[in-house]
């Protein structure tokens, strides 16, 4: 019995979390995000992986801001400057940066989460 609960309630967190990914209106794919790159210059990329991520295999994008996201709700205040202009957020697979979107939009920002993070990014450029 103790099973059939846990199986129950781990299925229950999946379908709950596959609808919400799903319809997370704020985020973006790696296409999106790359045509957003190419043709708008106000675009503000911020990247909510540690430093010392932004310096492993996956590297990071010239011009971006980095703000680690466990630092980002005392640092939001950097951002101000931004407030008017589209915020994509990156981290590893995207799942920081979702969070991260949410706080700047809870915060009057327009951020939107890049689906899949610097993972999917550097993916795509193999393609």
């Amino acid at each position: 019995m103790k099973k059939f609960v846990l199986y129950t309630a781990a299925a229950v967190f999946v379908i709950i979390n596959f609808i919400s990914c799903a319809q997370d209106k704020n985020s973006i794919t790696i296409n999106q995000f790359k045509e957003k790159i190419k043709n708008d210059s106000s675009l503000v990329i911020l990247d909510v992986r540690t430093p010392q991520e932004l310096s492993g295999p996956l590297g990071h994008l010239n011009g971006i801001i980095n703000i680690p996201v466990q630092e980002l709700q005392e640092r939001v205040h950097e951002l101000d400057k931004y407030k008017d202009k589209e915020i994509a957020v990156i981290c590893r697979t995207g799942h920081r940066s979702s969070i991260a979107a949410n706080i700047l939009n809870k915060d009057g920002f327009n951020a939107v989460s890049v689906s899949g993070g610097m993972t999917a990014y550097r993916e795509n450029e193999k393609q």
